[in-house]
């Protein structure tokens, strides 16, 4: 955003508007404290005890799928000309039948054995690499996805807080942008440190309320603006279409239609829900499968904040058909059209409600990021350090004569290096959130963008359920290459710049020279081995069916650069003669990526041993 531009827009977010946001702040963080309990061990940290009331829950799910993106990107996107209700179909079908399929299938299979991620399930019954490969791809999609969040907030506080932000970078050197950033960090790291998920739970809540009086308060001032009220407001919508709601377009380049909404959301929906830890982690607080499924089939209340948020966008575009925008604010928006909800909470707001329909969106913005914070750190945390602990402890830990040992300082520990990770996360996620305006030009829109970032890795992730759950009878071998080549596909389905083309093939070398270095390995190991005729049988069956999996692997990586290199040829020369292509909604990333996670991470894998967790892929 122009912030010369928009600093002359007029405004001012006055000492009222600090002590609404600081109040609430206050106010939330004490809660939060209060209600978050003793951290004694990971259990605390990461579960909360599994004592945390479904109720408390599904606000919890809300306010973390309910962002900043969807306070600001919703209402610029039924703004704009031809904008309209279809977005909501997405949440009322797609969204709604997954989180009935996740509360009746998924959640029944999580509650079996005590687990703290979706990660440790596809572990338990595909091994350990499959654990750590999940755990990757969750990590790649979560800060992907919520980075752009991070990014969306920071740029609206440093509109509303030009001046403020103006002076810091005066004295410290740091530009506004940056400086917002690191305000949504700080704020967030802290929380999800004083008390784990409990804290995380709870402030959630809070965050679910602000955001929802917010969004009333903003509805309620647009409609009094407006000549003629709320009538009018309807009045002017519907004439322009803004009420549209059934788009029945068939073809998978348009992102809100009646088909990708039973179909791709219903698809990804199970996958965000269900497989995400940022959302599952949720379902493992509860006291019992029962209990979950009531929080995650409630928080389809969600949709009722996403409807209050497009009549927002009605009402904005009701009144700047009265007051058309001019000057400044005219040339911001053609500068950048997600910035049209920040341009009237800056023009026509009155001082004291625009506090508090900022701290609703940096509420937001904080629920998302100490969502993803905890876990990531969860996930890492189970994936990686406790096996290297547990390894490096060895039976010593587990000798009864061994006095030196005392298990609660080891969970002691596991707190301290849970929170290493919470705060290693938070800087890695701000990070990102300032790379991130070098991708928001590909996508149209900001809610695009934030909504797509998710859709690399959630495919592979319920691939690897989809692996996991059903009576395969399979390892998880396959699964450790399919997840990053669905990853791969996924990219080589949207991007198709010249420099893509490069990191495909690199990409996909590096998959074929990592699997080939894999097979030699173990051939020089078999050779090793004492030899018989049974088990040079076995050799040349085995080398058989390696030479027919390096095949498929050949194959999937093709299927990767051919997806590269379609949308070129089946797209349409440009005006200036500059080749186009075909652009694939975002909705349709989830399907990909498991289709071809699961369909290469069965051809794969190898017969499933007694023990899969003892595998060694």
């Amino acid at each position: 955003m122009n912030t010369d531009c928009l600093a002359a827009l007029g405004g001012h977010f006055g000492w009222a508007d600090w002590a609404v946001v600081v109040g609430y702040f206050a106010l939330t963080t004490w809660i939060g404290h209060a209600l978050s309990g003793k951290q004694a061990t990971i259990h605390d940290f990461f579960l909360g005890g599994r004592r945390m009331p479904w109720y408390a829950v599904s606000g919890s799910i809300i306010a973390t799928e309910i962002s900043a993106v969807t306070f600001i990107g919703v209402p610029a996107v039924i703004f704009a000309a031809g904008g309209n209700f279809t977005y909501l179909q997405l949440g009322v079908f797609g969204t709604l039948f997954a989180r009935i399929i996740v509360g009746f299938v998924l959640v029944p299979a999580y509650y079996r054995k005590e687990i703290y991620s979706p990660y440790d399930y596809m572990g338990n019954q595909l091994g350990e690499g499959a654990r750590r490969i999940s755990t990757l791809l969750f990590s790649i999609g979560g800060v992907l996805a919520q980075s752009a969040r991070v990014y969306l907030t920071a740029l609206i506080l440093r509109v509303i807080l030009h001046n403020e932000l103006m002076w810091i970078q005066n004295i410290t050197g740091i530009s506004p942008l940056v400086s917002a950033v690191m305000v949504i960090g700080a704020v967030s790291i802290l929380w999800t440190l004083m008390g784990g998920i409990s804290t995380v739970i709870w402030t959630d809540v809070m965050l679910f309320l602000v955001f929802v009086i917010g969004a009333i308060a903003a509805f309620c001032i647009v409609g009094m603006k407006v000549d003629g009220g709320f009538s009018e407001v309807f009045r002017l919508g519907t004439e322009a279409g803004k009420f549209k709601f059934w788009d029945f377009r068939t073809g998978l380049t348009h992102p809100y239609t009646f088909w990708a909404a039973i179909i791709a959301s219903t698809w990804g929906g199970l996958g965000l829900y269900g497989t995400d830890q940022l959302l599952a982690q949720r379902m493992f607080c509860c006291k019992n499968a029962r209990a979950a499924r009531w929080a995650i089939i409630s928080s389809t209340a969600s949709q009722g904040v996403t409807l209050m948020v497009l009549l927002v966008g009605v009402g904005l575009y009701g009144y700047y058909r009265q007051h058309p925008l001019t000057g400044d604010a005219l040339a911001q928006y053609h500068l950048d059209h997600d910035s049209i909800f920040p341009i009237f909470i800056m023009q026509v707001i009155p001082v004291g409600l625009k506090g508090l329909i900022i701290a609703g969106i940096f509420a937001a913005a904080i629920s998302s990021l100490d969502s993803i914070m905890a876990a990531l750190s969860q996930t890492l945390m189970s994936a990686f350090y406790l096996p290297l602990r547990a390894r490096k402890l060895g039976k010593v830990y587990h000798d009864p004569a061994n006095r030196t040992m005392d298990p609660g300082r080891e969970e002691r520990r596991n707190v301290r290096v849970s929170r290493i990770f919470v705060l290693i996360s938070g800087m890695v996620l701000c990070l990102m959130a300032l790379l991130v305006d070098i991708v928001r030009q590909h996508y149209d829109g900001i809610l695009n963008l934030a909504l797509a970032m998710a859709g690399y890795a959630s495919g592979g992730l319920l691939a690897g359920f989809a692996l996991a759950f059903f009576p395969l009878r399979i390892d998880g071998r396959g699964y450790l290459w399919s997840g990053p080549l669905s990853v791969l596909c996924v990219f080589a389905l949207v991007w198709h710049q010249d420099w893509t083309h490069w990191v495909c093939w690199g990409i996909g070398a590096v998959l074929l020279v990592t699997w080939v270095w894999g097979l030699w390995s173990q051939r020089k190991a078999d050779r090793c081995a004492p030899s018989s005729a049974e088990n040079h049988q076995e050799k040349q069956r085995q080398l058989q069916c390696d030479v027919r999996s390096t095949s498929i692997l050949i194959f999937g990586i093709a299927l990767a650069m051919w997806l590269n290199y379609a949308a070129y040829w089946h797209g349409q020369p440009s005006e200036t003669g500059a080749p186009t292509y075909i652009v694939i909604a975002w909705p349709w990333y989830p399907v990909l990526g498991s289709i071809v996670a699961f369909v290469w991470g069965y051809l794969l894998a190898r017969p499933r041993s007694a023990n899969p967790t003892a595998h060694e892929v």
